[in-house]
């Protein structure tokens, strides 16, 4: 599947503040990854630690909290981790569970779907 980038709004906890940015959808991503200092703007603050396996094989340790995402006109509050300041933000797959989104690979875009019990 070819990657795309999508629109989505990240905001605060109670909801009181968004920005808006672009992320690239990553299916092989497990959490939503964000940039530490857009985090610290929303005043989102690391909840813990975990190891994270990387792409080559490298497991690091990054901080992970809690923010509201907005997208498609859906709404969730969503583990998020705290990535490097000129990281590309990416949209994991937890998050697209949350919002019952499921990708479109030929046409590139994220579909609703029906969220299985």
């Amino acid at each position: 599947m070819g990657t795309f980038s999508t629109a989505i709004q990240v905001g605060d906890l109670e909801g009181l503040r968004f920005i808006p940015l672009e992320a690239l959808v990553d299916t092989g991503a497990t959490y939503t990854v964000l940039p530490e200092d857009l985090l610290g703007q929303l005043a989102i603050k690391p909840e813990g630690q975990r190891s994270f396996e990387l792409a080559d094989d490298r497991v690091l340790q990054y901080s992970i909290g809690f923010a509201r995402l907005r997208l498609n006109g859906a709404e969730t509050i969503t583990q998020v981790v705290f990535g490097a300041n000129d990281c590309t933000p990416l949209l994991g797959a937890v998050t697209l569970e949350q919002l019952a989104l499921a990708v479109d690979p030929v046409h590139q875009r994220l579909i609703q779907v029906n969220a299985l019990l």
